[in-house]
């Protein structure tokens, strides 16, 4: 029996166990934290987490019943509710027909189920375990990790998968024994968690529409806020440092939101979002790609570790569970190992540098362009052609988060010959405006 190392006991790093357990690896997870199931501060930096079509394909392909269980505990959201600057609430529907939905879904509890699964597998679980570096068998070459502290011991394995997040541990040995292309941007734009408590008498009911995500566009900064079960929403603003760093007083703070999110500050509560921002940490938002992903049949990198996207797209998880799929998916199909290790690095990359450009250009959409008349005049023609012409016509947004079969990189080059036609018919619509309302004002003036 092969035996894998997975180091990361987070989301993707946990469904890769299982899925290799189920194959007949004998697996060990190793993590440098404690057990996050014991920890008692677990929502100061949890953007909330939307399971879309992706995620889902890959864990019912690990498991359908943990698919299963999942799935009880989201909340649809069928679109964005946009908030503008009197209150005023705006559905835009993310589907064609309005039932299409991602699913909103607690990122601690879904954590602490995954680890609960593997425990239930039988796999091995080593907390406390801080990678120092990977050393090589001289007589096998099988990867030996090392851990900081002389009291742990090392660990040899047949194969090392690194699910170690995006500074990851098992990348920067990688990058040692490969010739790794690798692109790190840090973008300008930081985020800090609130939360909206849930109301009524039994406080378990909700304020808003738990059924959308709420969205604060304000072009350059926005609030989110996402439905959890207990009727309280995760919300979390996003700004550029420079408008974080001026927030830096309760009056500053105050003064700020009922300007640009009046009806919020009621909704999350004066204190409570002053508490939030003198208590809870500022987070950084970066994107990374590297190539290839790994060193022969020895070490492969996935999730974070390989590809790590801003949050914008809500397809963080979903790409990095996608990963677990489609290398268990590569490890049945090849010969050995090593020739599904090389296949995945030759084909993944394209998509992943498909969806990290997407999930960056998304916050434009996000911030800015959901308030712009010409953005939902194409928008509806979108649909309008899609209704028309069915499957040979699918939105961006469509395929990325409701179409599993179509890879990111796909799902790009139709858009971009879509976005092309898009353009056309939509400056047609325009410029037929703009010349009847010329014919009229002319009519007019002649009078």
């Amino acid at each position: 029996m092969s035996t894998v190392g997975v180091v990361g006991a987070g989301l993707v790093g946990c469904l890769a166990a299982l899925g290799l357990s189920k194959k007949g690896y004998k697996v060990t997870i190793l993590e440098l934290r404690d057990d996050p199931r014991k920890s008692q501060n677990k929502n100061l930096r949890s953007i909330n987490l939307a399971v879309s079509n992706r995620g889902i394909n890959a864990l019912e392909y690990v498991d359908p019943e943990l698919a299963e269980i999942v799935l009880s505990k989201v909340i649809p959201m069928t679109g964005r509710m946009i908030h503008n600057l009197e209150g005023v609430q705006t559905s835009q529907n993310y589907g064609l027909t309005g039932k299409e939905a991602i699913n909103s879904i607690d990122r601690s509890y879904l954590n602490e189920l995954l680890l609960n699964e593997v425990e239930k597998a039988g796999i091995t679980l080593k907390f406390n375990h801080k990678l120092d570096r990977i050393d090589f068998n001289n007589d096998n070459g099988n990867p030996i990790l090392k851990f900081i502290g002389n009291e742990i011991e090392p660990l040899e394995f047949d194969f090392i998968i690194g699910a170690d997040g995006s500074f990851s541990k098992v990348r920067q040995n990688l990058q040692k024994f490969i010739r790794m292309d690798y692109q790190q941007e840090y973008i300008d734009c930081g985020y800090l968690e609130l939360s909206i408590p849930g109301g009524g008498p039994q406080q378990n009911e909700f304020l808003l529409d738990k059924n959308h995500l709420h969205i604060w566009p304000r072009d350059k900064f926005m609030l989110i806020a996402l439905a959890n079960l207990d009727g309280s929403f995760t919300s979390t603003f996003f700004a550029p440092w420079d408008i974080l760093e001026k927030l830096s007083n309760d009056d500053a703070v105050l003064e700020f939101f009922e300007k640009y999110f009046k009806d919020s500050v009621e909704l999350i509560g004066k204190d409570h979002l002053l508490k939030c921002f003198r208590d809870h940490p500022r987070g950084s938002l970066l994107t990374l790609n590297c190539k290839p992903y790994h060193f022969a049949n020895k070490v492969i990198v996935i999730g974070d570790a390989a590809h790590s996207m801003v949050p914008f797209y809500g397809q963080g998880m979903n790409c990095g569970f996608e990963d677990v799929y489609v290398l268990l998916k590569l490890l049945e199909q090849e010969k050995d190992v090593g020739a599904a290790f090389s296949k995945y690095s030759e084909t993944r990359y394209k998509d992943l540098a498909s969806i990290l450009e997407l999930a960056k250009e998304n916050y434009k959409e996000m911030s800015h362009k959901v308030n712009s008349k010409v953005f939902l005049l194409k928008k509806q023609i979108d649909f309008i052609l899609t209704r028309i012409l069915k499957d040979k016509w699918l939105p961006l947004y469509t395929m990325i988060s409701f179409r599993q079969d179509i890879m990111y990189s796909k799902a790009v080059e139709v858009h971009q010959r879509q976005d092309k036609i898009l353009k056309i018919i939509q400056n047609v619509i325009l410029g037929a405006a703009v010349f009847g309302a010329s014919r009229v004002y002319k009519y007019l003036t002649q009078k």
